[in-house]
């Protein structure tokens, strides 16, 4: 990506944070860090974010909870849930609740960086889509104006 994207990680276990951050650090990313959903929801009002790394259990409230909370706060945030507890039960609920993505701790390196480049790209290819649109919309308008 040309800018740098914004990841905020959201776990209760500092160490999972800690490594998730310099991870994605290293990979040119500007990283921040959220000890619970309060946290969370907090500084995505106060700072845009781009994705989210949500662990699905959170000591304040279930990370799907979260995730709706987010949505709010940032819609076009993508979010992807990290579970110590997979089961077919909390992944439905995840994608229902709005999850991206579903990955499983202990976390594989190398799977999460490129699911999290994935996702940006992704995003990145929607966000250009839409500004094509907008402008072609604002030039079709001005040349019908320009015809009255």
């Amino acid at each position: 990506m040309s800018e740098k994207a914004r990841i905020l990680v959201i776990d209760d276990d500092e160490d999972v944070r800690k490594v998730l951050a310099v991870a994605l650090a290293n990979k040119g990313y500007t990283v921040d860090t959220a000890k619970d959903g309060k946290e969370a929801i907090g500084k995505s009002r106060a700072n845009f974010f781009n994705l989210a790394l949500v662990d699905i259990r959170l000591p304040d409230m279930e990370g799907t909870k979260l995730l709706t909370a987010m949505k709010e706060t940032t819609p076009k945030m993508v979010h992807i849930i990290l579970t110590g507890y997979p089961s077919l039960q909390n992944a439905i609920e995840a994608v229902n609740k709005g999850a991206d993505g579903y990955i499983v701790k202990p976390v594989n390196m190398e799977g999460l960086l490129a699911t999290v480049e994935e996702h940006l790209k992704g995003q990145q290819e929607a966000r250009k889509f839409s500004e094509e649109k907008v402008v072609e919309y604002i030039e079709t308008r001005a040349k019908e104006l320009k015809k009255s």
